[in-house]
């Protein structure tokens, strides 16, 4: 296996941190538009890497860097604004691909999360080639989560809800997001998005729905809000179940921030003329705050990312769990040297690459993780030293 990360921030970094650590890989080519910070993602972690420069935007980019080194497959682990010039220079270079973010949605043509992929799939499967989309932790482990709770824990589902909580605090800063803002602003501005077997998908306000829920391992009570989020455009093309929702713990905090920032426009995307140059708002509210790799050492606390299922269990009686993974900050700094929320968020696809050079996952087309079987998954995420938990609620 040759893979090319796409990517060297936060994610990407602590995914080359991981994979150091093992043996299934021969080559992976570390590319970012910033050839430094690929060059320090990849030092002192062996000869295996290789640290490149590419442009993200542009497909032939990533063709010619993956014809160059021979890869087979390509992980994305840039924002999900670059995820369909990835997924098409993949294609056109023969090889695999991961992501941890799909291609992005446009309410105003009802275009969903996920839908450019998905549109391509017949052509993935004719080629004989695997998309495997949505495979960071959520979506990812969360979705696994869900399949294996309908194969193994319940007969009939009434619900799968994702649930993301955290008690993250970071030493010396009243606003520093713990993951790409750019990408939060995204999915919490966005209308949220809920799928019921007789309605389908539908989308509710920014924000809606909140219930407080009580996330393990001394996290405690947080309050959960919807926001728009990849497992409930997935999980029921695979997994059965009567209803399907995402609800991330921002707090009162982030919340009233991101609607300030909504309401003087700073999340939008096209560019305004500043004294003679185009920028992006968006763009100005990252390069302004912390970037989220920095702030590991100043990082305190557990971060929580599971998924809630209730139905029925196959006994016919009403059951209720909590599958969940949790990552303690200190523990993955001393580990790994990386930040809880980033780390958690690269161990996943890590994990996926090795399942797929050892052929216990394996196909064709655009799919998702639940359409896969669970069990290889599970086992070997506890093989990393970073294992799953359920909790009967």
């Amino acid at each position: 296996m040759r893979v090319l990360l796409v990517g060297a921030g936060g994610v990407g970094s602590a995914a080359v941190a991981i994979a150091a650590r093992r043996t299934f890989f021969e080559t992976m080519v570390v590319a970012d538009h910033d050839p430094v910070r690929a060059e320090r993602a990849v030092a002192g972690h062996g000869d295996r890497f290789v640290a490149a420069q590419v442009d993200a935007a542009s497909a032939d980019a990533v063709t010619a860097l993956c014809r160059e080194h021979r890869i087979t497959h390509v992980l994305n682990a840039v924002d999900p604004r670059f995820v369909m010039p990835i997924f098409d220079g993949a294609f056109a270079a023969g090889a695999d691909y991961l992501d941890m973010a799909m291609s992005l949605s446009h309410f105003e043509t009802g275009v969903k999360l996920g839908d450019e992929q998905f549109a391509l799939a017949d052509t993935w499967s004719a080629a004989g080639r695997l998309a495997l989309c949505g495979i960071g932790v959520e979506p990812g482990l969360s979705d696994v989560f869900a399949r294996y709770a309908a194969d193994e824990l319940f007969s009939e589902i009434d619900e799968i809800g994702v649930r993301d909580g955290a008690n993250l605090t970071v030493d010396g800063y009243d606003f520093a997001p713990s993951f790409s803002i750019w990408t939060t602003i995204e999915e919490c501005l966005n209308p949220p998005v809920v799928w019921e077997r007789d309605r389908g998908w539908y989308t509710t306000e920014p924000f809606s729905e909140p219930e407080v829920f009580h996330f393990p391992e001394g996290i405690g009570p947080v309050e959960c809000v919807n926001v728009e989020h990849e497992e409930v455009l997935l999980i029921p093309r695979w997994v059965k179940a009567r209803r399907v929702t995402f609800k991330y713990g921002l707090g009162d905090e982030f919340i009233d921030v991101l609607k300030t920032l909504h309401k003087l426009g700073l999340d939008a995307v096209s560019p305004v003329r500043v004294r003679g140059v185009e920028v992006s708002p968006r763009d100005v509210v990252a390069a302004s705050l912390p970037d989220p790799a920095t702030l590991g050492a100043r990082m305190r606390g557990k971060t929580c990312a599971g998924t809630w299922v209730r139905g029925l269990g196959p006994d016919g009686r009403p059951r209720e769990v909590y599958l969940y993974h949790v990552v303690d900050n200190e523990w993955s700094m001393r580990e790994y040297g990386h930040q809880a929320v980033v780390w958690q968020t690269a161990v996943n696809p890590v994990v996926a690459l090795e399942l797929l050079a050892s052929g216990a996952w394996a196909g064709v087309g655009v799919l998702g993780p639940e359409a896969l079987p669970p069990m290889p998954f599970l086992d070997l995420l506890n093989g990393y030293g970073s294992p799953w938990a359920m909790e009967e609620r």
